[in-house]
Formats: C-alpha cells, sequence, structure tokens
C-alpha cells in the first residue's frame, strides 16, 4: 500500500438488518460527521464464499453459521447488504468512532450500534453496520468487495489482464 494511501480507507457495510429497517439514511448521515469522502458503494448480494471468507477470522467460533446467514440476510429476508468505501484522513479511526464497539450492549449510546444495534437471544450481535478494524483488515476486505474498476481513486497497486472465458451478463 502505497504510504499516500495510508489508514485512508475503510470498508463500511450496511448489514440486512440495518437496510431492513431502513436505516441507511440515518447511518450515512451519522457517517457524513466524519467529513471523508465515499470512494465506492454498491448494493451486494452477498454469497456463501463471500460471506465465509469475509468472517474467516471468525470461523472456529461457535456463532459462526448463524453470523453467515445474517450477514447474507437469511435472518431478516433482505439478502443484500449495502458496501462503501469511505475514504480520506484516519478514515479508520473516524469510521469505527462513530459506529461505536461491536457489541451493541457496549457501544455508546450517541453512536449506530449503541442507537439501533441488539443482541438476540443466541448471542449474535445484530449491530447494523461493519467497519474495517485496521489497516491490514480495510486492504484484505476492500479488495474482496471492489473492483479496482469499481473505486473511483487508487487504493492499491493494480495490474491490467486480458481474461479469456470470462462470462459476464450484459444488457439486452
Amino acid at each position: 500500500m502505497s504510504q499516500d494511501n495510508k489508514n485512508k480507507a475503510v470498508l463500511i457495510l450496511i448489514k440486512p438488518d440495518g437496510l431492513k429497517k431502513s436505516l441507511t439514511g440515518n447511518i450515512l448521515t451519522r457517517l457524513s460527521e466524519t467529513k471523508l469522502e465515499i470512494v465506492a458503494a454498491k448494493m451486494v448480494r452477498v454469497s456463501r464464499e463471500l460471506a465465509e471468507e469475509h468472517y474467516r477470522h471468525l470461523r472456529d467460533k461457535p456463532f459462526f453459521p448463524e453470523l453467515i446467514k445474517y450477514i447474507q440476510g437469511e435472518l431478516h429476508n433482505r439478502r443484500k447488504v449495502m458496501a462503501l468505501i469511505y475514504w480520506g484522513e484516519d478514515a479508520i479511526r473516524k469510521c469505527r468512532a462513530i459506529a461505536g464497539s461491536t457489541n451493541p450492549e457496549e457501544a455508546e449510546p450517541t453512536t449506530i450500534r449503541g442507537s439501533y444495534g441488539r443482541i438476540l437471544t443466541t448471542g449474535l450481535y445484530e449491530n447494523v453496520i461493519h467497519v474495517s478494524s485496521d489497516e491490514k483488515e480495510a486492504e484484505r476486505e476492500i479488495k474482496l468487495w471492489f473492483r479496482p474498476d469499481e473505486i473511483i481513486v487508487d487504493l492499491y497497486p493494480t495490474k491490467e489482464v486480458v481474461e479469456k472465458e470470462c462470462k459476464h451478463k450484459v444488457w439486452l
């Protein structure tokens, strides 16, 4: 990662419970307090593979299967998340401060998770938003959720490749 972009990019996911509760506008308004720039945004239907890779560090936890169902939207019948990249000085720290503690009961009431999160009886945190924890995770997650051409700034080194037999949908 170039020194220029050090600690400047963070992945934000508005999770299915946040979408189901129509909190997108509220969350984006709160995040606008950071004065950071949105450099990528999209709605994503989360595949099992994407979910498992995103949460691979929690693979051995007893709640992992439920967590995968949660991020895929199975628990809320909302099979999508909004993925965003916020960019600017100290992005991770600023966004994590507004998001609040991962555990909604430990989050300050004025934070996003403190305002809108809850803990299910199973112990799963429904905390409406994901924010990358550090630079290394931010880079890993951004590269997992976005292709370079979906981001309006050059965050990380890229190369051009020509792919043969690449099948994708096009408009009729």
